[in-house]
């Protein structure tokens, strides 16, 4: 009496982890051993031809393709993948941080791959222990937080970690920034020379390096001008353009309102602009706007802004170099004595539109 009759039997099994034909599946197609296949699609010269041509049309036939990341780590290679995490994709600082990143690592023959946390520390820990089991050869990453560990134990793992935007807690690591600090306090102090006393800020989360840097800054120049910071006209945690426009409009709204606003990134200076627009039309007072990151279409506004500017791509070259040399390091066996940790700062300019 016959047997059970195998389900996939005649058809392919497909890798779960990508969907595609297996290696067995062509094997079992041409009537050969698995590493026959293999032998045939390595292109060794000992089997027959027949043998070849068989594993080659059931190749073709079955629309297989090798796993070259899994053949590079077999022969010790790498996988060919540089891990950038990044925590908000509709950002655009985060895609020119990635154009840099990549111009540098292509011309060291890696591929970028990019994942978004939402600002989430258990995605971003998801996030680094995936890119780790699949090898990849390092990774560049703008923390959400300052709990790292995560990281750390990539690099103890002999994954190379760069940090961009945020330097490292707790490990050592190569790290760029851009001057967060000067910034926020050159524009600023901007207002102040144009007379303004009561300049509101509205800023990233609290756990943000950079919100937290540009803050400081921010009250470092009041402190210049005998002024203390009034708790009462900062708003931080914003990371959307609707959530500070709600921000700036409670501003806008007190008693004794700012006459001025310095925003801690694009994202909450294009949200704040809509507040002010919204005031004009109503027929409030003018209100001077300051933020930090230049955008695109920033002139086109139609009111009186001054903007910390930066080279974002810059900042992404820089981390792909400093990632490249570690790669370099780990080639040539130097990673056994590593140089110490390097730092690289961003510099910072002011731009002015309207004035």
């Amino acid at each position: 009496m016959p047997g059970p009759q195998d389900p996939h039997r005649g058809r392919p099994r497909r890798d779960p982890t990508s969907g595609q034909p297996t290696l067995r599946d062509v094997a079992e197609r041409a009537g050969v051993s698995a590493m026959t296949a293999s032998r045939v699609l390595r292109d060794d010269p000992q089997v027959l031809p027949a043998t070849r041509e068989r594993v080659r049309a059931a190749a073709d036939a079955l629309g297989y393709r090798p796993n070259e990341v899994a053949r590079s780590l077999r022969l010790g290679r790498g996988s060919g993948l540089v891990g950038l995490v990044v925590t908000n994709l509709a950002n655009p600082f985060y895609s020119r941080l990635a154009l840099g990143v990549d111009s540098v690592v292509a011309g060291h023959g890696l591929k970028t791959v990019i994942g978004n946390t939402g600002q989430d520390p258990d995605a971003e820990r998801e996030l680094v222990a995936d890119l780790v089991a699949r090898r990849v050869d390092g990774i560049i990453a703008v923390p959400a937080g300052a709990e790292q560990r995560h990281l750390a134990a990539a690099a103890a793992d002999g994954v190379p970690v760069v940090l961009a935007s945020r330097p490292p807690e707790g490990f050592a690591a190569d790290c760029v920034l851009v001057d967060d600090f000067g910034g926020a306090r050159a524009a600023t102090a901007r207002l102040l020379d144009r007379g303004h006393r009561r300049i509101g800020f509205i800023g990233s989360p609290p756990a943000v390096h950079t919100g937290t840097e540009r803050l400081r800054g921010y009250a470092a120049a009041l402190a210049g001008a005998d002024l203390s910071v009034d708790a009462r006209l900062v708003r931080q945690g914003q990371t959307e353009p609707a959530e500070a426009t709600r921000a700036a409009a409670e501003l806008l709204a007190l008693p004794d309102p700012p006459t001025a606003l310095f925003c801690s990134n694009n994202r909450n200076t294009i949200g704040a602009f809509r507040a002010i627009r919204a005031l004009g039309a109503a027929g409030g007072p003018d209100v001077a706007l300051a933020g930090f990151d230049d955008f695109e279409l920033a002139d086109a506004l139609g009111i009186a802004l001054t903007l910390v500017a930066y080279d974002s791509d810059e900042l992404g070259r820089a981390a792909g170099r400093l990632l490249a040399g570690r790669l370099a390091d780990r080639r040539s066996g130097a990673a056994a004595a590593p140089r110490p940790a390097r730092r690289i700062v961003v510099p910072t300019s002011l731009v002015e539109h309207g004035i």
